[in-house]
């Protein structure tokens, strides 16, 4: 593609990601994008305006080198602009797929100010799916031993991308997984059909080509607890995320139907219960029945699109506040409008009405107006006196939020929490109060995003390396 000018990039539309059409998608768990061509990659490359200080890069969690991988995309060198990539981020397949460019690398995009932004997340996407489908070897890495050893609690991307660093400075790693399969919320939490459990298989498997050494079934404050581990390695690194999910504490919420959106996300996803009997582990029938999802976030996205796939006639997205406060991505928003997902905004869940067999059939809604900003800069939902409606269902899902891993707050006696159940680091360095133990990720933050746990695992591995050096 011969050089453009600015002038010349500016003219060039955002190219669309092709995707399978909503009315088939939802009677399937394939992925919903398709990916972009080569073509359409080099096309939407040759857009970036190549800035001198790209801002775009501030606005990755990660840093990843953008200005220098699209350039290579632009010129056709697909695998060159994987290498770059992965020298700053070790998920780019995932990460293309899930993370929240809109608000990250993305929002700070020159072209942003006056169209749209280069679609970075795409082409991180393309460029890591074009080197799993081409690269046919891959170079083995002599890396030259340290001789210490750094336990890593967690196989979600806080745990990967510090195990990656670690292992690349030498050091003998050890990932410990509380389940039978690798990915924490990558393969639990994410439905299929945005992030297919193969991709994170191979990302993984590229991480045990280097050395990395994983052990699942494996609960640390169970099978063995922090301060047994800490006896064995000479370095921990917790990133156990935030799995305890949040209920709405109103009465009737122990009917049978209702769930909480990590019990039903991961019946689904990582038991296949979309597959049942095939795969052992059942979920309720939803098949023309009517399912209520309570929340406005990601988690409450995957949870109604999922439902819309098992055959629910109706999906509900009940949120008490309005789209526009709706913490979710827009990209998920629009998917699940299209695949006629409902939306019912400024309605709070008050009770759940059984019938009498102990199954739910009917919930209360107190509707709900917005008042002044609350400490999250949105306006907080206040009810409006007298007005009440029902609504029938035959399922109900609460994906309002998660805390954290309580096996650790009651095993691990030594170590610093907040009142909220997070532990406490030096965001620094991402160390807790005792030597040598790091943490990172939605068990340092709360819940969050991908990328930004990524970022705590990488920040983790700098100051664990520093550590190891001198102790």
């Amino acid at each position: 593609m011969s050089k453009l000018t600015p002038k010349e990039r500016m003219k060039i539309q955002r190219q669309q990601m092709p995707a399978q059409e909503p009315l088939e998608r939802i009677k399937n768990f394939f992925e919903v994008n398709l990916g972009l061509t080569e073509e359409l990659a080099k096309l939407e490359a040759s857009r970036c305006l190549e800035c001198p200080h790209p801002a775009c890069v501030e606005g990755c969690p990660v840093n990843v080198q953008i200005k220098d991988f699209v350039a290579l995309v632009a010129e056709g060198k697909f695998l060159d602009a994987a290498t770059k990539i992965k020298q700053d981020n070790i998920l780019p397949a995932v990460c293309g797929r899930v993370c929240p460019q809109e608000e990250q690398c993305e929002k700070n995009c020159v072209l942003a100010k006056k169209g749209q932004p280069v679609a970075i997340g795409n082409l991180e996407r393309f460029v890591a799916d074009y080197e799993r489908n081409h690269l046919q070897k891959k170079e083995k890495i002599q890396i030259q031993k340290t001789g210490k050893k750094v336990a890593i609690v967690g196989s979600g991307p806080a745990g990967l991308s510090c195990a990656a660093d670690l292992i690349m400075a030498g050091h003998d790693v050890t990932v410990f997984e509380a389940l039978h399969e690798l990915g924490g919320v990558l393969v639990y939490g994410i439905p299929e059909f945005r992030l297919p459990k193969e991709i994170v298989k191979a990302e993984i498997e590229g991480l045990k080509d280097l050395g990395v050494n994983f052990v699942t079934n494996y609960v640390i404050g169970l099978t063995e607890t922090l301060d047994e581990l800490r006896q064995r390695f000479d370095a921990v690194f917790i990133g156990v995320g935030a799995g305890l999910p949040y209920f709405l504490n109103i009465p009737g919420e122990n009917l049978n139907g209702i769930y909480s959106a990590n019990e039903y996300l991961t019946r689904v996803n990582l038991m296949k219960a979309y597959q049942f009997p095939n795969y052992d582990t059942p979920i309720l029938d939803i098949h023309n029945k009517v399912v209520a999802v309570f929340g406005g976030g990601n988690t409450a996205m995957d949870a109604v699109r999922t439902s819309k796939r098992l055959g629910a006639k109706k999906a509900y997205i009940i949120y008490r506040r309005t789209e526009d406060e709706m913490p979710a991505r827009k990209e998920e928003v629009h998917h699940a409008k299209e695949e006629q997902v409902e939306f019912l905004f400024l309605r709070n869940p008050i009770e759940f009405i059984g019938d009498e067999n102990g199954y739910v059939k009917q919930v209360k809604l107190q509707v709900m107006e917005l008042g002044e900003p609350d400490e999250s800069g949105r306006r907080r939902p206040v009810p409006v006196e007298g007005k009440i409606e029902s609504l029938d269902i035959d399922t109900g899902i609460i994906a309002i939020g998660n805390g954290s891993n309580p096996i650790l707050t009651k095993t691990a006696k030594n170590l610093k929490f907040n009142r909220k159940g997070n532990i406490e680091v030096n965001p620094e360095t991402m160390e807790t109060n005792l030597p040598g133990v790091y943490a990172g990720g939605d068990i340092v933050t709360g819940g969050a995003t991908v990328i930004l746990a990524m970022g705590a695992g990488r920040k983790a591995a700098k100051a664990i390396n520093e550590y190891l050096s001198k102790n």
